[in-house]
């Protein structure tokens, strides 16, 4: 035996086996994964203020610099733990007379507190609106399942080619720091842009001249949304509440275009406030919280319905169906919760996101939802399934925005008797018929069917999305297949929407800019 050998004989002396080594590594990785299983199973109570309370019941405290209610839970699993491993428990069973209550909640997956008369009113008024909307939606929906393929197919087509033709318009220097929001007014003559400063200004059609600026809150502008009735004929005026807004501070402000200063402002958010949503009646809004919470407020009364809890992390992005009976909230858990506002119980949750949620918006048809991520795709849910109905690889970075094409005909209904044109077929007794006349009569037919085109209903038809790679793309929603492709500068995309009549849309940029996008029927 050389020295070489006797070295490596001293080696395998010293250290043990390759074997053994590799058994106690596996051994080591088991116990890990085993520990962090336990870890995520242990019961905590998802109430804050009882996470807090049992914090401060170990001595340890309440609340650390920056730490949120995700943060505090967790800390509370670690604190958990460690008793357990000190005692020689399995973590599982920490203070079983104070986790009753956390187990059955955790059995149930819900929980319910008593509300106000003023909430009951309210649920009360919203049951009533909704059935009404959702019985139009559902007369207009059996209208349309009528409607000859070639009718639609026709629609879907000289829609979508319209869209190809869009591009940059024009773009328009929007504010000193980055902006965060931009939505046309319900009338398409506006724009209303938020932006860091905690300005909001409003830009007119198609122009871009500054009209206003609404100076008001304290930090950066997190939402940004237009009263329903806001700008049109026989609306609320320019002296009512047109528009809100939500800021850093923590507060939500109601804006007339008229004065300089808010109507009111709402407070009740105990950190930033994300986006904000109008419901289809206005009478009522919604704000979505970096508290973890998202709150309905009453317009007219100026005040809190209702306070609602159930995600572990901040709260960002919110919307409202268009029937006005759902709500959609979504946030930095990854989780979205689609609840029934007018019961208060939770209709769907929306869990498939591995990042958070940043953007959703209903379909007009009432029963799909869709959902921008960070982890860089659009997911659009279907009501009916409780499931994810397709998943869109929408950009190369987070998806700031999701907006469907929703104009402000959507809730009428198209006439039933409409007559049906012919084929095509031209008839044998047009054969004498000159040739002159025969080109009038093919004209007509084709005004004919564009009449026809234009008397369906063209909401839903496709949507829009922005993103952090700089790009506003427009989707079909029958395939989801990208139609356009629109770049904008080198700022990410913060924030997109289009217009009522589908002739512009429109995207707020990180870099401080916003551009303007239209087709040839734009201008």
């Amino acid at each position: 035996m050389d020295l070489d050998d006797l070295t490596v004989d001293n080696t395998y002396q010293l250290g043990g086996s390759d074997d053994e080594r590799e058994r106690a590594k596996n051994a080591a990785l088991i116990e890990e994964l085993d520990r962090k299983k336990k870890f995520r199973k242990m019961a905590v109570p998802t109430d804050d203020k009882k996470v807090r309370e049992r914090l401060r019941a170990y001595g340890e405290p309440m609340t650390l610099f920056g730490e949120g209610p995700g943060d505090r839970r967790d800390r509370l699993k670690y604190v958990q733990e460690q008793i357990e491993q000190a005692r020689g428990g399995d973590g599982m069973d920490v203070d079983e007379s104070s986790d009753e209550s956390s187990d059955d909640e955790d059995e149930e997956g819900e929980f319910y507190t008593e509300g106000s008369d003023d909430l009951l009113e309210a649920r009360r008024k919203l049951a009533g609106y909704s059935l009404s909307r959702a019985r139009t939606r559902i007369a207009r929906q059996r209208v349309e399942v009528e409607t000859p393929l070639g009718r639609i197919v026709s629609l879907r087509k000289e829609v979508f080619s319209e869209l190809k033709t869009f591009n940059n318009l024009g773009s328009q220097f929007g504010d000193d720091r980055p902006l965060s929001t931009i939505r046309f007014s319900p009338n398409s003559q506006y724009i209303l842009t938020t932006s860091w400063t905690g300005d909001s200004k409003i830009w007119d059609l198609p122009n871009l001249n500054l009209v206003s600026t609404k100076k008001g809150h304290l930090d950066k502008i997190g939402g940004a949304a237009w009263h329903p009735h806001a700008t049109l004929p026989g609306g609320i005026g320019e002296d009512g509440v047109n528009f809100a807004t939500g800021g850093g501070e923590g507060s939500v402000k109601l804006w007339s275009l008229s004065g300089d200063k808010p109507i009111a402002t709402l407070t009740g958010h105990e950190n930033r406030v994300g986006r904000v949503a109008f419901h289809p009646s206005g009478s009522y809004l919604g704000s979505a919280g970096f508290d973890g919470t998202w709150r309905l407020w009453d317009v007219e009364k100026q005040k809190e319905l209702l306070i609602q809890e159930g995600h572990s992390k901040e709260v960002y992005a919110l919307a409202f169906q268009d029937d006005g009976a759902l709500v959609s909230s979504g946030g930095f858990d990854a989780i979205g919760r689609v609840w029934d506002i007018r019961t208060g119980r939770t209709a769907m949750v929306l869990d498939g996101h591995i990042k958070e949620i940043l953007a959703m918006d209903f379909a007009p048809n009432g029963y799909q939802i869709a959902t921008g991520s960070g982890d860089d795709t659009v997911r659009i849910w279907d009501l009916r399934a409780l499931k994810t109905q397709y998943i869109i690889p929408a950009h190369k970075s987070s998806v700031s925005d999701v907006r469907f094409f929703k104009n402000s005909s959507s809730s009428s209904i198209p006439d039933n008797n409409l007559k049906i044109k012919k084929s095509g077929v031209i008839d044998s007794n047009l054969i004498e018929i000159d040739q002159d006349k025969n080109n009038d009569i093919l004209l007509e037919k084709e005004k004919e069917e564009k009449e026809e085109n234009s008397n369906l209903n063209k909401s839903g038809l496709f949507l829009i999305t922005s993103g952090f790679d700089c790009n506003v793309r427009i989707w079909s929603s029958d395939e989801w297949n990208l139609i356009k492709n629109l770049q904008t500068d080198s700022g990410k995309v913060m924030s997109v929407d289009i217009s009522n009549n589908s002739k512009f849309i429109a995207s707020a940029s990180y870099s401080r800019s916003f551009h303007l996008f239209g087709g040839d029927k734009s201008l």
